[in-house]
């Protein structure tokens, strides 16, 4: 099955380049471009991609805005694009409800594979943006965050520290000695549990509630 992408950066030469990369696989086919966030919607309502790959920092309408209306408009995901200086871009993406986020700075393969699992409905978490993105929540102290978390299993617990550490499946698979889909579907059970819309939202809630 052949993921379908809308890339949505205001550099043309960006545009090209993502475009080359992803459509040499023949896995990938680019739907459509945009050079906005405005834009970006646009295609995402009418041309039904599987995935926005979204810069942040864009005119007009800004990434984060953007990823916000096509999470809620469309079944499109996002996979968000970032750099190190742009922590706050991260957050705000955070809670728009982005599946992934990358670094501008990863290679090729790895940029495929973030767009194919997106597009498979999994999350992509680079870890050192995650281990950013933590150290940016504010962690519980004079005015602790109310999380509930008394609906969660033992195990799912766990599995949300696992998150709340920037951990992939199968890191929290062996770290608990069990099997990788078993991973799955205690994060799926979190993430409905918990109301938040992905992994990265759930590992900020372990962040808030001191899991991690």
């Amino acid at each position: 099955m052949t993921a379908t992408v809308v890339l949505a950066d205001d550099h043309a030469a960006i545009r090209a380049g993502l475009r080359l990369l992803l459509e040499s696989t023949g896995e990938v086919r680019v739907v459509g471009e945009a050079a906005d966030g405005a834009a970006a919607l646009r295609q995402a309502r009418a041309l039904k991609p599987d995935v926005v790959v979204m810069d942040v920092r864009m005119p007009r309408v800004d990434g984060l805005a953007a990823t916000a209306s096509v999470v809620a408009e469309t079944d499109s995901a996002v996979l968000v694009l970032t750099t190190f200086d742009l922590d706050e871009y991260v957050l705000g993406a955070l809670s728009a409800g982005a599946s992934g986020f990358l670094l501008k700075s990863a290679g090729g393969d790895e940029l495929i594979r973030a767009v194919l699992a997106v597009a498979a409905g999994d999350a992509v978490l680079d870890p050192k943006v995650t281990r950013a993105v933590i150290a940016a929540i504010p962690r519980p102290g004079a005015e602790p965050v109310a999380v509930d978390l008394s609906g969660l299993t033992d195990r799912e617990r766990d599995v949300l520290a696992g998150l709340g550490e920037g951990l992939s499946n199968q890191q929290i698979a062996r770290r608990l000695d069990i099997g990788e889909a078993t991973v799955k579907t205690h994060v799926s059970r979190v993430l409905m549990k918990l109301g938040v819309q992905s992994r990265v939202q759930a590992a900020v809630v372990a962040a808030q509630s001191g899991l991690s």
